[in-house]
């Protein structure tokens, strides 16, 4: 058995322990904007207070269109947190697709950051990840004011599973630009993550810019978010990225001279402890952010004992950004106590062409690539992945939270998610 499936089989239900175990790395580049923040464009302001739509999309169920807490309890129930804020938010078991609890879960928000999660769950399986990129004037040119950034350099080259390292762990908007670039550019980018979000039946999301930088008319929503990351974590790519704690990024390159590396940690505090919140037991990935427009937003998937949770969280009313960190965690302890306790409110639905009568499709990966194991120590990026530093067990942790959708049938017989309306 490979030392790699050894672990695995040992860790198999390593989420039950926080992945900030392994010491993280606190040394990274200056970063204008942590957790993705951004300079919203001129025009656009911050949110305010508004109430929710009357009526909103029922995809996924009846109940999720309406405004305002939606939760069935049963006997022996929980009862939900009495202190949260969040605009938005959404409690689901990962792998059935039942809706525990959602609060204006189809209430169409500004994502910031957590966008990136579509844009990994699109492009993330059309580029190799050994595969490697001389950066250029061009690729950095739409960077956004104030963006989030992990420290990509023009004319120095990098692997993709560098770039996607800087996506996840740093929010990187360059890092993201640059995969654009490679991916055919920002407008073909934003049309394959809108036909993406339309195939997943995330039918409240329109993409206008992939890295969740502020733009007018850019929104998702909880319940999108939570298909999102449930999608991406089909992969194991996605899923090793989103639960590394630190890793090693190249540097200046200099001729004639060794590549330089920086350590970057993931600016996720329930899995680093960043900001004095405390780490959450099971964490495993999967992206935050906050901007001006979007305040802070975070999807988490988290595991205990075999169960296995996604929470969404649309920016908290509460000051600071550990308010969302504290909700999600929160929102964790009581779908955790509240499973089998509750009747569904809704489902999160299969994708337009899943098969429902299995578990649908296996997922695309690059993970397995054998090119990928001779790449290390080259003098471009390549293979810098296996300089994972301080994030080992999250990644392994991450592996063991693969999810065996299990996809939900209507009544009818029908594919969940057909015959429904968007308000």
């Amino acid at each position: 058995m490979s030392a790699k499936k050894t672990a695995l089989a040992v860790l198999s239900a390593a989420l039950l322990v926080p992945a900030v175990l392994v010491a993280p790395a606190h040394a990274a580049p200056p970063s204008p904007a942590p957790d993705g923040k951004g300079v919203p464009p001129k025009g656009l302001q911050a949110p305010k207070a508004a109430a929710p739509p009357a009526s909103m999309s029922t995809v996924g169920g009846a109940a999720l269109g309406k405004p305002g807490v939606q939760v069935n309890p049963l006997a022996g129930a929980p009862a939900l947190p009495t202190d949260l804020t969040g605009r938005s938010w959404i409690v689901a078991d990962a792998e059935t697709g039942e809706v525990l609890a959602a609060n204006n879960a189809h209430w169409r928000l500004p994502p910031a950051s957590t966008m990136k999660m579509l844009f990994a769950d699109t492009v993330l399986p059309t580029l190799p990840k050994d595969a490697v990129h001389k950066v250029t004037d061009e690729d950095m040119s739409g960077v956004g004011e104030g963006s989030s950034l992990v420290g990509v350099k023009e004319d120095h080259e990098y692997s993709v599973h560098d770039l996607w390292l800087g996506v996840f762990l740093r929010s990187g908007n360059d890092a993201v630009h640059v995969l654009s670039a490679m991916n055919g550019g920002i407008g073909k980018t934003v049309k394959d993550m809108q036909a993406h979000a339309e195939e997943l039946q995330a039918l409240d999301t329109h993409v206008v810019s992939p890295d969740g930088y502020d733009a007018p008319e850019q929104v998702s929503s909880a319940y999108d978010l939570t298909l999102i990351a449930r999608s991406g974590l089909q992969k194991e790519d996605f899923r090793e990225y989103c639960g590394t704690v630190s890793a090693k990024f190249p540097g200046r390159q200099e001729p004639g001279k060794p590549r330089e590396y920086f350590e970057i940690q993931n600016t996720n505090r329930l899995m680093t402890g960043a900001g004095g919140i405390t780490p959450y037991k099971g964490i495993a990935g999967v992206k935050n952010g906050n901007t001006t427009m979007a305040g802070s937003t975070f999807t988490g998937a988290a595991q205990r004992g075999g169960n296995k949770l996604l929470v969404t969280v649309m920016n908290p009313a509460a000051g600071g950004l550990n308010s969302v960190y504290e909700e999600t965690a929160a929102l964790f302890d009581w779908g955790f106590a509240a499973l089998g306790k509750v009747k569904p409110v809704g489902e999160l639905v299969p994708p337009k062409s899943a098969d429902t009568t299995s578990l649908g499709s296996p997922a695309q990966s690059h993970e397995h690539d054998a090119s990928t194991a001779s790449a290390a120590g080259s003098g471009g990026g390549a293979g810098t992945a296996l300089g994972v530093a301080g994030g080992a067990l999250a990644v392994v942790a991450a592996g063991a939270y693969a999810v065996n959708r299990r996809w939900p049938r209507s009544p009818r017989g029908r594919r969940s998610g057909q015959d429904t309306t968007l308000v």
